[in-house]
């Protein structure tokens, strides 16, 4: 049940009281993401953004809340994850008593410290060994709270690792000319049911001091949603991919890039890369391999070198990443 806060009407607060299961006479704060959730689950027809902006009180919104969940959702269809712990605050809701989320009954919870765990066992601390958090236009640096690619909060969490020290020699790179790149990867998850489980492996040539990715090419991605069986998944699916990755030589990868660039482009051109990119990307694509490479693209590696090019001019990081994982997706086609 949702309650007001009758200890400070002013504060507009709201606690979710729990009567059953381990957690039975608990009340809860929802953070501002759970109280999100709770409106979700209540199918109430105003968001919860319009309750946050409202000047509505807390009773009313509690009323609005609790009449939903009562015809919405039965108990067992609520499942929450609360931190515990502390002395009473005085106002009948112990210290650190925060809901965290409330999600359905089909969502399938992987848990950070499992993702870190695992992370840690094959790849290190990311401080030392060869998997470290990414210098700054390949320079090793000191790993501060400002240049840190590590990051977690009580939404999510994020990891940025690179190998800089193994780096992949790539002949003819650019303008003729050979050149090495690194190997990195993202993982990021959220155990409170805000994004899926993903890993995006690719290789890149440095990052800059604003932890900007550059020369990003051959970007690959796995998801998972946080269904029931989510949590055996990670554990099949991800762990296994993980410890390939860290064990794995760099001889695969010189061998799409070969096969890539032996690779001709039969088709139209324009069609390609408008089936692929979108025909908004078309143009820019081939220019800028005009610009940077003094000739037209030939083949599915001059696409792809091409395409993270133009990805660099673009300060979206969402729309980078989804042409640098085509551009990625480009050398499969190759094997």
């Amino acid at each position: 049940m949702v309650l007001p806060d009758d200890q400070d009407p002013k504060h507009r607060g709201l606690f979710l009281g729990v009567d059953k299961g381990p957690l039975a006479g608990q009340m809860l704060a929802p953070t501002h993401w759970a109280f999100g959730q709770l409106c979700s689950l209540a199918a109430t027809p105003s968001p919860a953004s319009y309750f946050r902006e409202s000047r509505l009180p807390a009773p009313l919104i509690a009323d609005a809340l609790n009449y939903n969940l009562r015809f919405t959702r039965d108990d067992e269809d609520v499942g929450v994850l609360a931190t515990l712990g502390g002395e009473d605050t005085g106002y009948g809701v112990p210290a650190g008593g925060e809901l965290r989320a409330a999600t359905g009954p089909a969502y399938g919870r992987i848990w950070n410290a499992d993702i870190i765990d695992a992370l840690v066992e094959h790849f290190g601390d990311g401080v030392s060994g060869h998997w470290r958090v990414p210098g700054e236009f390949g320079q090793r640096v000191n790993v501060t709270r400002e240049n840190t690619t590590l990051f977690a909060s009580d939404r999510d969490m994020f990891v940025f690792l690179a190998d800089e020290d193994r780096r992949i020699e790539v002949p003819n790179r650019r303008n003729g000319s050979g050149g090495s790149m690194a190997r990195g990867f993202f993982v990021w998850n959220s155990e409170v049911g805000d994004k899926t489980l993903g890993l995006g492996f690719f290789l890149f040539d440095y990052v800059c001091c604003n932890r900007i990715v550059w020369g990003a090419d051959q970007y690959t991605e796995v998801r998972i949603r946080h269904t029931k069986g989510a949590p055996d998944r990670w554990l099949e699916e991800v762990e296994p991919v993980l410890k390939e990755y860290d064990e794995g030589s760099a001889q695969p990868v010189m061998q799409a890039i070969e096969a890539a660039k032996e690779r001709r482009l039969q088709d139209d051109l324009d069609a390609f890369l408008a089936n692929r990119f979108g025909r908004g990307m078309v143009e820019p694509i081939k220019a800028i391999h005009l610009v940077e490479e003094e000739r037209p693209i030939e083949t599915l590696w001059d696409v792809a070198v091409a395409a993270t090019a133009h990805a660099r001019s673009i300060p979206n990081n969402d729309k980078r990443l989804d042409i640098e994982r085509a551009a990625g997706e480009l050398l499969k086609l190759a094997a």
